[in-house]
């Protein structure tokens, strides 16, 4: 089975087994006019999985968008994230461990 068809033909698979399978976390952020307020930009934000340098998520998305929905797009932010890099790895400092403990109450 392809990569690209994973989604659609395993729709219980983890977030683990995608991301060993290419795909990255992808967020893309949509904004887009009130369809009885034109005047007013309204955003949506939507994170999923997907496959680069394609997203054929994202545009089927953006498809799906254009043609049954009624507020028209203004633009898309998009972003997405590397797993699995060296330097994505940092020590979590502990709560017992915080210097705002005491602030906080949690002594």
């Amino acid at each position: 089975m392809s990569s690209s068809g994973l989604l659609h033909h395993k729709p219980n698979i983890s977030d683990y087994e995608l991301i060993l399978h290419g795909y990255k976390l992808s967020t893309a952020i949509f904004y887009f006019r009130m369809p009885d307020f034109r005047h007013v930009l309204n955003f949506f934000t939507w994170q999923f999985y997907d496959l680069s340098p394609d997203y054929p998520r994202l545009f089927e998305f953006i498809e799906f968008w254009q043609t049954k929905l009624n507020g028209p797009l203004h633009s898309v932010e998009f972003t997405h994230c590397d797993h699995f890099l060296p330097n994505t790895w940092r020590r979590v400092v502990s709560v017992s461990d915080c210097p705002q403990q005491q602030k906080w109450g949690l002594t």
